[in-house]
């Protein structure tokens, strides 16, 4: 599909109506609040392709695994987030002819999400069959700052003559999930009614006893003469898990009607269950009470202030930052960091693949966006969620026959695994590592050692008791092995040491022992506490001393190329470039099996594992294996793009890191992957914030330092980011080749910037330019 978005800094724009692509704009232009999210649906009937999605946070389904042949350790079930009430319907009538955008003819269509104000509109003519026009315009919302309200103003306008219409506002919890086994529904209703100024639903999941309740209110309003009255008569519905009400009224030629209609979702995740239908007539009252135009107000402002925190801003460069400021506001929708039972799903709000689970996404490419611009806190509770599934995580592993330790779940809701791919729920163990490491990220960028006694090192300690059993030691090679393993590309499975795994394998089992030792001397108490808690001895703790310091990293000798597994150099090595652009993308043109022979790679798997360890490797050793990697790599996964960014940038490969920033940044609004209409990539926008700040910013954290070697493409006249550090808050303005960086935050900063270590007090500034022989941020610290 041919990009067909407007460009434009801070909306995304459609212009003109196509049916083809309308469930890739119901992606994109999807809206939420963290607590709940909204598929870019009409609030009109419509009969062409559509994606209905109406979710909230937190509320899912054990969908029983069905395969032909059950293996051992199978998870029992695949977990979904289920599309709930559908609150946002209006059914419109002109002259008793329903409005249906898939049957008329259209004009003038416009569909606009403001990122700004957090916001979606749309309006068009339609001409219906007997050559009537009428004008439709819709805005809504759901609020930031009342998390359980979303608002909708809808008008029509009946063109050149008076119509007799009719409007149906409803609520509908008879929903379908479109991956569901065998269409089954999900929700069992409990209640529903309806009255001249109201409409309500209560239904509960069929597993789990999950319960939604939802509250509608509504206003109506005429154009014309302040005083002017208009004769409404009011039809009451309700069926099962239905309720809604119809409004039939006589609007003059040109006349606008607008109906406001106010709703309250409420789940029995944070009320009583006998309080829920009490509780969402409350708040929808309350929104009726402060009504529409305040309830916008407080939208903006609280959009504002995210802003005033976290944007990135672009010059001379529209489409990348319009981009970066998709990516942004898609984050802020899914995730606010309140609640620690949630977690971040691959496609947030936006759809339903991937069923809204947790996956390795969030410790390896969401956890830096929240660490730069969020409390601290909000980092703190995504590591809390694992920590609060540890158990279940050792039971993952037991199932898979290890007698101790923790293998976190590839895919879950609870902490339990449900993926129900042999390749990825047994061998894509990498994951483990993932988790690992953004513990020692969250601890080196916030200065929070005391997680590591309260939580963080009985992690580690599991893990590395995986990690012990996992391995198993040849004689004829001298080293640890780790056998039989899908790695982050996973167009290999089951391969032998993948080098990333097992890298990531051998630093957490380091990371563990220095842990262990720091808090022994430091917090011996914690230490104590843990170990016996545990039962930890010593005796495991120089056990993985030894696996980590004698486990197989295989290099090539000849190229000093690190070996993605052992026997990748036996493929025919072809780059990409070289392929008849016909065959991509590879996952839906080629068998799995001639993919799984072929050279080529998914998304980043050696070089995840050189940008997590950068301060390990110098820059000739990156640019090795970036040289030989990159031209055999699809990107074919979404998490791809902005590793490569990154490393490129390091490499001094400006023209590559812009074009794989693009990549990340546009993968949704230009749909690189075809893949759109399943839901964005919500996880992956994560990394295109990284690969600008990462990237082109050069940020990272040495020592307790935060380090900055910024620069940016050609094309940019300047380049602007916000990070929290510690306390204070730094805005670095790259332009003219030179590098300001400015504290207004409260606290001093800890700072080098292009190899100058400043103390930078908070309200006080420093430039500095970058020496065009100067090395990445990491070339050679530890060699």
């Amino acid at each position: 599909m041919k990009p067909y978005l407007k460009v434009n800094e801070w909306r995304i724009i459609e212009e003109g109506f196509d049916a083809e692509r309308n469930e890739v704009s119901e992606s994109v232009f999807s809206i939420g609040n963290g607590y709940m999210g909204q598929r870019a649906n009409f609030e009109e009937r419509y009969g062409g392709p559509s994606l209905q999605g109406s979710y909230m946070a937190g509320v899912y389904y054990p969908d029983k695994t069905r395969v032909g042949w059950w293996k051992n350790g199978y998870p029992e079930y695949f977990a979904k987030v289920l599309n709930s009430v559908n609150w946002i319907g209006i059914d419109v009538e002109i002259d008793g002819e329903t409005l249906d955008l898939s049957s008329a003819a259209v004009e003038d269509f416009v569909r606009t999400l403001d990122m700004q104000e957090g916001t979606l509109s749309r309006s068009f003519t339609a001409v219906l069959s007997d050559g009537k026009k009428v004008r439709v315009e819709s805005l809504r919302f759901v609020s930031v700052p009342f998390k359980e309200i979303g608002a909708i103003r809808y008008t029509v306008t009946p063109i050149g003559e008076a119509a007799q219409l009719k409007l149906t506002p409803y609520l509908d919890a008879n929903v379908v999930n479109k991956d569901s086994n065998y269409d089954e529904k999900f929700w069992d209703g409990i209640s529903q009614d309806s009255g001249v100024d109201y409409a309500n639903v209560e239904v509960r999941t069929k597993k789990l006893d999950f319960r939604v309740a939802s509250h509608m209110v509504y206003e109506l309003a005429a154009s014309g003469e302040a005083d002017q009255e208009f004769h409404v008569e009011a039809e009451t519905h309700k069926r099962d898990k239905f309720a809604g009400l119809t409004l039939s009224l006589r609007a003059e030629a040109d006349q606008s009607i607008t109906l406001y209609k106010y709703v309250a979702n409420v789940t029995s995740r944070d009320h009583e269950p006998e309080s829920l239908a009490g509780k969402a007539q409350e708040l929808a009252e309350e929104a009726l009470e402060r009504g529409f135009d305040a309830l916008l107000d407080a939208q903006r402002e609280a959009w504002a202030a995210k802003w005033r925190d976290g944007d990135i801003s672009i010059e001379g460069d529209e489409t990348a930052q319009q981009a970066i400021r998709f990516n942004i506001f898609q984050l802020h929708q899914t995730y606010t960091g309140e609640d620690d039972r949630l977690n971040i799903g691959p496609k947030g709000f936006t759809g339903e693949k991937y069923g809204g689970s947790t996956y390795w996404d969030t410790e390896a490419y969401c956890i830096p966006f929240y660490l730069s611009t969020a409390d601290p806190g909000v980092a703190r509770n995504l590591l809390v969620y694992r920590y609060k599934h540890l158990e279940k995580a050792k039971e993952n592993a037991a199932k898979l026959g290890f007698a101790k330790g923790a293998l976190y779940p590839m895919v879950t809701m609870n902490g339990e695994e449900c993926h129900n791919e042999w390749e990825i729920t047994f061998e894509e163990i990498h994951r483990n590592g993932a988790i690992a490491y953004a513990i020692y990220n969250y601890v080196e960028y916030t200065g929070d050692s005391a997680y590591l006694g309260e939580y963080g090192f009985e992690v580690l300690a599991e893990l590395s008791r995986f990690w012990e059993e996992r391995v198993n030691y040849s004689e004829r090679r001298g080293a640890y092995l780790i056998l039989g393993v899908t790695g982050p590309n996973e167009y290999e499975n089951n391969v032998n040491n993948n080098w990333y795994t097992n890298r990531m394998a051998a630093w957490t089992l380091e990371y563990t022992t220095e842990v262990a030792r720091k808090l022994r001397s430091e917090e011996p108490d914690a230490f104590a506490a843990v170990a016996e808690k545990i039962g930890l001895t010593d005796a495991e703790l120089e056990k993985w001393t030894d696996i980590s310091e004698r486990m197989l990293l295989a290099e090539d000798p000849e190229s000093g190329v690190f070996l993605q597994q052992d026997g990748f150099l036996d493929k025919d090595i072809l780059p990409v470039a070289q392929l008849d652009p016909s065959h991509l993308p590879l996952n839906q043109k080629w068998s799995w099996d001639r993919i799984l022979r072929s050279c080529y790679i998914k998304q980043a798997d050696v070089l995840q594992g050189l940008f997590f360890l950068g301060d390990r490797y110098d820059l000739e050793t990156k640019r090795r294996n970036f040289d030989f990697y990159e031209p055999i790599t699809v990107h074919e996964s979404s998490l791809s793009p902005c590793v490569h960014s990154i490393l490129a940038g390091e490499l001094g490969y400006t023209e590559k890191a812009y074009e794989m920033y693009l990549r990340t940044s546009r993968l949704d609004l230009d749909n690189y992957n075809n893949d759109t209409e399943d839901g964005c990539h919500t996880t992956s926008m994560a990394g295109t914030w990284m690969s600008v700040v990462q990237g082109f910013g050069g940020l990272r954290v040495r020592g307790g330092r935060l380090v900055l070697n910024p620069f940016s493409p050609e094309s940019w006249t300047s380049l602007s980011f916000k990070v929290g550090f510690r306390g204070a808050r730094l805005k670095v303005t790259v332009s003219g080749g030179k590098t300001t960086v400015e504290n207004e935050g409260a606290a001093n900063a800890a700072l080098t910037l292009y190899g100058r270590e400043i103390e930078l007090a908070a309200g006080e500034s420093v430039s500095g330019e970058r020496d065009p022989q100067a090395g990445a941020p990491d070339e050679a610290v530890r060699g």
